[in-house]
């Protein structure tokens, strides 16, 4: 570590910024392929630079190769002296870059890790475009839970899969509060990936690693920053979990993720994170402030696309009894059998979008939770 920096710190001004341009070309060359991401760097990448086009990941034999040392200073140099500290320290980092690209911002999502020591990096381009609250199909009750405007506290959870549009989720709910309401709006994480421009709502972008060291310091600080909406990134581990529970439960209204498949799977995760001895607690406090719980997938489409599919749980006096009583098993019937209050099964809103012609039966079976369940409900589509 202490020669990659030392390579580093013995380059000039002029020499650094040839690099950063370099490796903004780079980036410039993936836009301009189409490539969702671009990793180098590292033993893996025998000195190329890879691009993954169309879900194909190749190296790009066109570019020059490079030593590993070469890749180790390009990759560092892009990082400011406290992102290259949180790296060293915590042998990773997730940050956000930016480059113009034709009169246009275009933005990543970089994540910088150890291969044998030597510095490796993949990046992801993020779409800048925002969708629209109204595209995201919500039940005008769970439309009403999202909104600052009528439920000014509790905790939503979006969750899903590492690319099942979590983010995407959160940055339409954002931008629905900002149009809509006068308020103040805290985002914390790892990386920022939407830049949201304040309109109705001040809203306050918390990099961890550049703003803040972690999820849960964001958190406490953001309680002294007269918030009224608090949106947590990722709840990673029992830390922010319980500081997340916290704020909630002291009258603001919060969003995060988790990466579970189903709300049933994420009461579980959130209490089964606790110590034995703090899990009765934390159940009593988990139901007394979880509103709604969002879990989500992206499923390809019979023309090649892929499509939003949701599990909606609204937390009612039944639910939160079944939370209380560690009884969430029961919690899978109750969204079934409460479509009129806005929830839905992951089987039940396959098997809409399968009635509707938009996924094939095989797609929904094989994002089914329940596939047993899936079956059945297929049994009586049209």
């Amino acid at each position: 570590m202490e020669a990659i920096a030392d390579g580093l710190t013995k380059l000039g001004n002029p020499e650094r910024e040839q690099l950063k341009q370099l490796f903004e070309n780079f980036l410039l060359r993936m836009v301009e392929e189409e490539a969702s991401d671009i990793d180098l760097g590292g033993q893996g990448s025998l000195g190329q630079i890879w691009l993954r086009i169309y879900n194909n990941k190749r190296p790009v034999f066109d570019l020059e190769a490079y030593s590993l040392d070469q890749i180790n200073i390009l990759n560092l140099n892009i990082l400011t002296p406290q992102q290259q500290k949180f790296l060293f320290d915590k042998r990773n980092l997730d940050f956000s870059y930016a480059v113009s690209y034709k009169s246009e911002s275009a933005r990543f999502r970089g994540d910088m890790y150890f291969d044998l020591d030597h510095l490796a990096l993949n990046m992801r381009r993020i779409n800048n475009s925002i969708l629209p609250f109204k595209n995201l199909g919500f039940h005008p009750h769970v439309a009403k839970a999202l909104s600052l405007k009528h439920e000014k506290q509790g905790l939503i959870l979006v969750t899903g899969i590492t690319g099942s549009g979590k983010s995407a989720t959160l940055d339409s709910i954002i931008d629905a509060n900002n149009n809509t309401v006068d308020a103040h709006i805290v985002i914390i994480s790892s990386p920022v990936e939407c830049v949201h421009i304040s309109n109705r709502c001040i809203i306050r972008h918390r990099e961890v690693g550049r703003d803040v060291m972690s999820f849960k310091d964001g958190a406490i600080q953001a309680l002294r920053q007269d918030p009224d909406i608090i949106m947590i990134g990722e709840m990673r581990d029992s830390d922010t979990i319980m500081t997340a529970l916290e704020i909630t439960d002291s009258g603001h209204k919060v969003f995060s993720t988790l990466h579970t498949g189903s709300a049933v799977e994420s009461i579980d995760r959130i209490v089964g994170e606790m110590p034995t001895s703090e899990q009765e607690r934390v159940r009593i406090r988990l139901a007394d402030v979880l509103k709604v719980v969002i879990s989500q997938k992206l499923v390809p489409t019979i023309d090649g696309r892929r499509i939003l599919a949701k599990e909606i749980l609204i937390v009612n006096s039944s639910v939160k009894a079944a939370i209380k009583n560690d009884n969430a098993g029961e919690i899978y019937q109750m969204i079934s059998e409460n479509g009129k209050e806005g929830m839905n099964t992951m089987e039940q809103d396959l098997r809409r979008l399968v009635v509707e012609k938009r996924i094939s039966l095989e797609e929904a079976i094989d994002h089914a939770n329940n596939k047993n369940r899936m079956r059945e409900l297929l049994e009586y589509a049209d």
